[in-house]
């Protein structure tokens, strides 16, 4: 007897909430239409699965009420409903774009039912009732949809199949270039999204001259993706010739890799090593020993306890992001991730970081061709979120920075921390290695990812580069992982020599970088593919995610085979590292497709010298002093998105999961307090905890706004570490990474705002004796509207640090605290008051005292609330510190001490300008005094730690009885005091902490 197979066909289900629960997604739809101007009378949403197989009537039923659907809170409809009087909306990923829940689907029906070659789709389904099927199509594009990923039908989708691709031609394609001219040269790298100029096409060409004969495709793919900007930093990596025109405040004279020229300019020679790498290199020569790894790996690494390391790795995923925020957003913080499995021989994720800068979210006229900001907030939180907590990975750091010109090229910074053991810091790989790719399968998203980050947006990017969007799945990562840690630790030593993560060049920029001394060779038909169809060069250049590659000795690979196996993580062998001559060979099965040698991919490249020409801006003319409506100011700077509260975000992510978090990213009994730092605990029972915290001072250094990057830099990493020490860091065992996000550096004068940028580094780091050890550049951040009109971003610095916190039971927060009686005092500790200058410079040397005595107050437990005063200035940092004691807390503050300005040479008594209350402040604390300190101006142990702190920077600080400061020491000085009042009072005014709390939530509480 013979049964006839079933017919494969593509079944539709619906899954809705039940009859009588709410449609909370439905819900929060309709509020945001409402916000576009469309009112819904309101909207029902259902998920949508398609699924293709040779399944039974039984089959389906056990799908829809067992497995799709929750019995409790859902119901299930297999097929298509009927929503009369709605006008329906789908969405749904287009063929092709990573859908992680139809692959989690798809594991679960083929195990549920036996069916094997299952393939599913899964969508999202809105009717709305009330309003015209036009304006449903405004709400599709605008909240839904992004066009560049998903498709949007306007009736239930039901196809009869899937399509389904077949399996590409291989051919060897050459590219002739032997005959071109520059200009032709340049063209050729523009229609092919090489991302090259013309001198760098000039010696390929030349290469190519020598070996007599014209490139493959593959080979030009593979010289773009490792010479591209985002891969190899050549702009900070080249020789520039420098000069200012006006006052130069640098002082250029004995700096490395500088020579100072006679007519005033200056050539440095290598940037970034002249510059943010000297800085780290002097210090360890200078005796800092805690430094691992620096600049050499997939992240930076520092010592941590005698048997563990700490990894930290920041990254920027800009252009993806304005195309397809979450999806950008999201690989961004899973190719983190994959840094800290790759750095060494892997590290365990321990923490997430973020941070974002858009356009405001009520902007109105956005070009065409840009994503609303306030949609483009949302999903980059949507996608960090959704991966760090799918990972079990806590989001416990971050930032938000508003600026119209974000607006065509948001910044995504996302970041990663890991822990590994001091002896699995270094990994090589060895002659004779199997190349073992893990993880996700390879498909054509994530092409020319590395050259379309090093380009600059335009209007039509969004069409011209869809193929460099990416959907990431942070489940196959997480089994990914769990293999790799496995595979590292169940073995008297690693079961592989080195590995790496696929970076934005795919296997190029893996496989390149790992056999850059011996060469490999690759069979690119080995590679396991999500979908038929590609050549071996998209294969070998696709940065499609989930991916790492390791070196395995030939006897190691069946024991990985098994873990991976036992984990459900698809494992391929590609091939072999070392070759005769260290060649890059590249095969697809019998057919050899390219060959390069090693040593012309990875030193070839030219390095011109570039021209920087900085224009001193005019100093914007101080205001002068005048009446402040103080209680209108402050509670307007409270709501300025810039300050406002950033809980809505914050609570989106699990940032308790591991279970390691000392101190939370919001603080105070309410838990709505903005966090200076978080601290973890990498190894659970340690004592020894590490501060989590970034710096960003972008008005400062915007030549638009009269700013000098070289202060920026400064002011970025002195917030960093006072954001720190706040939570009770050890300023001497605080690590910092830097992120540069400019606007072109074909421009002489962006460029030289570049150049200062990374002066101020320098001098900042070797200052407060904190060395940097990892970093990332993103260089061509601007747009250009279909007007032509080119938008550029301000020069953008995101400084991130971390700390060592050596006794966790020590740390405060910024919150204030109930005072044992009727007050507690509160005071400020810090660099000399600014005197009436828009932008304050930092003493370096005072405010690295100050944090040491800070750092030391909080250890002897003299400071029970710790606040670094930033933007807003003084007034805010006090608000905020109500605000987040939550509201039963006040505060009666005297500024005339903080604020003093005058001119010893026109004045002969002592002014104020009471505007400085309301301006950054850099290089100050404000701190809570401990209950028993109670006249902390004549407090000897107070005393002790200003200067010990003064003596151990070599400042002459001697006691005054008013106020501790000779002009030469540590500032410091009595504000006022907390009492219980609920109110804060100060310049004549009396505000209820609650209307402060009401302005401070309003902006961002979404």
């Amino acid at each position: 007897m013979t049964t006839t197979p079933l017919e494969v066909a593509v079944h539709r289900f619906e899954v809705r909430p039940a009859p009588g629960l709410p449609d909370t997604l439905g819900e929060s739809v309709r509020r945001s239409a409402v916000g576009l101007g469309i009112k819904p009378e309101r909207v029902r949403t259902a998920a949508v699965y398609l699924i293709e197989g040779a399944l039974r009537d039984a089959d389906l039923a056990r799908l829809a009420h067992d497995l799709l659907a929750d019995p409790v809170t859902e119901v299930a409809t297999i097929g298509a409903s009927v929503a009369d009087g709605c006008c329906t909306i789908e969405v749904l990923p287009q063929p092709g774009v990573m859908d992680p829940a139809a692959q989690t689907v798809r594991t679960a029906v083929e195990e549920l039912t036996g069916v094997q070659g299952v393939h599913v789709a899964t969508g999202r389904r809105y009717d709305f009732e009330g309003i015209t099927p036009e304006q449903a199509q405004v709400i599709a594009r605008r909240l839904l949809a992004n066009p560049v990923v998903q498709d949007i039908h306007t009736a239930p989708f039901h196809p009869e199949a899937f399509p389904h691709g077949h399996a590409a031609t291989q051919r060897v394609e050459t590219v002739p270039i032997l005959g071109l001219d520059e200009a032709a040269l340049v063209e050729l790298s523009k229609q092919g999204a090489f991302a090259l100029n013309g001198e760098e096409m000039r010696a390929i060409q030349a290469h190519y001259a020598e070996l007599g004969r014209e490139p493959t495709l593959i080979e030009l793919e593979t010289l773009a993706q490792t010479w591209s900007e985002h891969c190899v930093h050549k702009t900070l990596k080249s020789t520039i010739r420098y000069r200012c025109q006006g006052d130069e405040t640098i002082e250029w004279s004995g700096r490395p890799g500088v020579t100072v020229h006679g007519d005033g300019s200056v050539t440095i020679d290598n940037l970034l090593k002249s510059t943010v790498a000297a800085a780290t290199f002097e210090l360890i020569e200078d005796g800092l020993d805690w430094t691992l790894s620096v600049f050499d790996d997939n992240a930076g690494v520092i010592r941590f306890d005698d048997e563990n390391a700490v990894c930290v790795k920041v990254e920027t995923h800009n252009h993806p992001s304005a195309i397809e925020p979450y999806g950008g957003a999201a690989t961004g913080v899973g190719g983190c991730v994959r840094d800290i499995m790759g750095t060494g021989l892997a590290a365990r994720p321990i923490a997430n970081t973020d941070v974002f800068c858009v356009a405001p979210p009520d902007m109105r006229d956005v070009p065409v061709g840009c994503l609303h900001p306030r949609r483009i907030l949302n999903e980059v939180v949507a996608g960090v979120r959704d991966y760090g907590n799918r990972m079990g990975i806590p989001t416990v750091s971050g930032a938000v920075h508003f600026d119209a010109r974000y607006v065509g090229n948001p910044l995504v910074y996302v970041g990663c921390i890991g822990v590994m053991p001091n002896d699995k810091v270094f990994g090589a790989p060895r002659a004779g290695d199997r190349i073992i790719a893990l993880g996700g399968r390879t498909g054509r998203d994530g092409i020319h990812g590395a050259t379309f980050s090093s380009e600059e947006l335009t209007d039509t990017h969004a069409d011209e580069f869809a193929h460099a969007v990416q959907i990431g799945n942070a489940i196959e990562e997480k089994k990914t992982l769990d293999a790799i840690l496995r595979a590292r630790d169940g073995f008297e030593k690693p079961l592989y020599s080195a590995i790496t993560d696929c970076g934005a060049g795919g296997f190029s920029s893996a496989v390149g970088e790992m056999g850059e001394k011996l060469g490999a060779s690759v069979d690119l038909s080995k590679a396991p593919l999500k979908y038929a169809g590609l050549t071996a060069t998209e294969i070998w250049i696709s940065e499609a995610q989930e991916r790492m590659v390791l070196s395995v000795p030939p006897e190691n690979v069946a024991k990985l085979q098994r873990i991976c196996d036992e984990e459900h993580v698809e494992l391929a062998d590609l091939g072999e590292f070392g070759t005769e001559g260290a060649e890059l060979i590249l095969n697809f099965g019998d057919l050899e497709v390219g060959r390069l040698p090693m040593g012309f991919l990875h030193d070839g490249l030219p390095r011109p010298t570039r021209e920087a020409v900085w224009t001193a801006p005019s100093k914007p003319t101080p205001k002068q002093s005048a009446d402040v409506d103080f209680e209108a100011t402050l509670l307007r700077l409270l709501s300025n998105p810039k300050i406002a509260s950033k809980r809505w975000i914050v609570r989106q992510y699990d940032h308790e999961v591991q279970g390691n978090t000392i101190i939370k990213p919001l603080v105070g009994p309410g838990g709505i307090g903005p966090g200076d730092a978080t601290v973890i605990l990498p190894v659970p029972g340690s004592k020894q905890g590490l501060a989590i915290a970034c710096g960003m001072a972008t008005s400062v250094g915007d030549p638009k706004q009269g700013g000098d990057p070289y202060e920026m830099a400064k002011h970025a990493i002195d917030e960093c570490v006072r954001n720190l020490v706040c939570v009770g860091a050890d300023p001497d065992r605080i690590a910092i990474l830097d992120n540069f996000c400019w606007p072109s550096c074909g421009k002489p004068g962006n460029l030289a705002s570049l150049v200062r940028a990374a002066a101020g580094c320098y001098d900042a780091a070797r200052a407060y004796r904190t060395p940097f050890i990892s970093g990332k550049d993103s260089l061509n951040n601007q747009f250009m509207t279909e007007t032509g009109e080119t938008i550029e971003i301000p020069p953008t610095l995101l400084i991130s640090g971390v700390g060592i916190v050596p006794d966790v039971g020590r740390c405060v927060t910024m919150d204030a605290k109930p005072p044992q009686g009727e007050t507690s005092s509160l005071i400020i500790i810090g660099d000399e008051p600014s005197f009436g200058e828009r932008n304050p410079k930092i003493d370096l040397q005072r405010a690295r005292a100050a944090a040491i005595a800070v750092s030391l107050m909080i250890e002897r437990g003299y400071a029970v609330a710790v606040h670094d005063v930033s933007e807003g200035g003084p007034l805010v940092a006090v608000a905020e510190m109500l605000i987040a004691a939550g509201g039963e807390l006040g505060a009666a503050v005297d500024f005339p001490m903080i604020v003093p300005c005058f001119d010893p040479g026109k004045h002969t008594e002592l002014q104020y300008d009471r505007h400085q209350l309301l301006m950054d402040q850099p290089g100050r604390y404000l701190l809570q005094i401990a209950p028993g300190i109670d006249d902390w101006c004549r407090d000897d142990r107070v005393w002790e730690c200003i200067g010990e702190a003064s003596h151990i920077v070599g400042l002459n600080c001697h006691r005054d009885e008013d106020d501790l400061w000779d002009g030469e020491g540590i500032f410091s000085t009595y504000i006022g005091c907390i009492d219980r009042s609920g109110v804060l009072w100060t310049c004549d005014i009396e505000i209820p902490v609650a209307r402060l709390t009401e302005a401070f939530h309003a902006p961002l509480d979404w």
